[in-house]
C-alpha cells in the first residue's frame, strides 16, 4: 500500500545548513563588523604579547578597562607585564598563559582554562617569526618554522577557540598579516608566503562567521619597531612605533573594519603596488627596494 505524500517521512539532510546572513541587505556605508567601542569588561586574548605590537595592544586594551590575557613563549616578559598591573586587594587586569602555538595541545588546553572563566570577545592572533631570505640562501628548516608559528600556530589557536565563539554567536578573531602578504617581495621568501595565507585564511573566516554574528579582521602592518624589524639592514619608510600600531588597530576595531592597515602612507602605496600586472610590477619593485 502507497502512503500519502504527507504521511512519508522524509530522510534526514545530510549536509550542513545553510549559512544565511544576520543582516539582510547590503550597505557601502555599513561596518562589515560590529564596532567595539566600549572596552570595559570585556575580555580579551592576545596571542604573542610578549613584544612589539602584541605587548603594547594588551597594555593599550588594558588602560581602556578590558580584561586582558595573555600569551607568549617568553614567560618572564608576560610576568613583568602582569606585575605591572597588579594592584594590592584588586583582581589582576591581566593574567599570563605562557604558551607554545606550535603545540596543539598546549594550545587547547589553555584556551579551555581561559574560556573556563568567561567567554571571549576578543581573539588576537600576533604571534610571528621573520628572518630575511632569498631563494639563493633558501634555509627549509626556517621556512617550516616559518610556517608552524606564523600559520599553523593560527590554525590551532581557531581550532581551540572556534566552537565556543560559535555557539556564542558573538566575538572577534583578528590576525595580524602584513603588507608582505600582498606580493611577492625580495628578501621574504619564508615570510611573505604565510602572511599571505593569513590573509586569505582571514576572508574565508569573514564569510563563514560573518552570517553567524562573529567579528573577523585582518591587520596588515607597515614597518613598526619590533625584535622582528630591528634586524632588517635596509631602511624602513614610514616607520612606527608599536603604541601607534596598537592605536590604529583599536581605532580599526572600533569602526568594524575588516582590513586593518598602517601607517596609511605607506601601505597605501603597497595596495596600489597589488594593482600592478606583473609586466609593471616587478620592475617597479626592483626599483622600490634597489634589489
Amino acid at each position: 500500500m502507497t502512503l500519502p505524500r504527507a504521511f512519508v517521512e522524509k530522510a534526514p539532510d545530510p549536509s550542513p545548513p545553510a549559512i544565511r546572513p544576520s543582516h539582510p541587505g547590503w550597505s557601502l556605508l555599513k561596518p562589515f563588523n560590529p564596532p567595539i567601542t566600549d572596552w570595559r569588561g570585556l575580555r580579551v586574548w592576545v596571542i604573542g604579547a610578549s613584544s612589539g605590537i602584541g605587548l603594547a595592544t594588551a597594555e593599550a586594551l588594558i588602560a581602556r578597562g578590558a580584561s586582558v590575557q595573555v600569551s607568549a613563549r617568553g614567560a618572564a616578559a608576560l610576568e613583568r607585564l602582569v606585575a605591572q598591573h597588579t594592584r594590592t586587594g584588586e583582581p589582576p587586569p591581566v593574567q599570563a598563559w605562557p604558551l607554545d602555538v606550535t603545540d596543539a595541545a598546549a594550545v587547547a588546553a589553555t584556551a579551555r582554562a581561559i574560556l573556563a572563566q568567561g567567554p571571549l570577545n576578543l581573539v588576537l592572533y600576533c604571534a610571528g617569526h621573520y628572518r630575511e631570505m632569498r631563494a639563493t640562501h633558501m634555509d627549509l628548516a626556517d621556512m617550516q618554522q616559518h610556517l608552524a608559528i606564523n600559520y599553523s600556530g593560527a590554525l590551532n589557536v581557531l581550532d581551540a577557540v572556534l566552537p565556543a565563539l560559535i555557539a556564542r554567536g558573538s566575538g572577534h578573531i583578528s590576525l595580524i598579516s602584513s603588507v608582505a602578504g600582498f606580493r611577492g617581495l625580495p628578501k621574504s621568501l619564508a615570510y611573505g608566503p604565510t602572511k599571505a595565507a593569513l590573509t586569505n585564511l582571514a576572508e574565508t573566516l569573514y564569510l563563514d562567521l560573518e552570517p553567524l554574528g562573529l567579528g573577523v579582521s585582518v591587520v596588515h602592518p607597515g614597518f613598526v619597531q619590533t625584535p622582528l624589524t630591528a634586524q632588517n639592514h635596509f631602511s624602513m619608510p614610514a616607520l612606527i612605533t608599536p603604541d601607534l600600531a596598537a592605536k590604529a588597530m583599536i581605532d580599526g576595531w572600533a569602526r568594524g573594519s575588516f582590513d586593518i592597515h598602517y601607517p596609511k602612507r605607506f601601505t597605501r602605496w603597497m595596495k596600489l603596488l597589488r594593482l600592478l600586472p606583473y609586466r609593471a610590477y616587478f620592475p617597479a619593485v626592483r626599483r622600490f627596494t634597489g634589489l
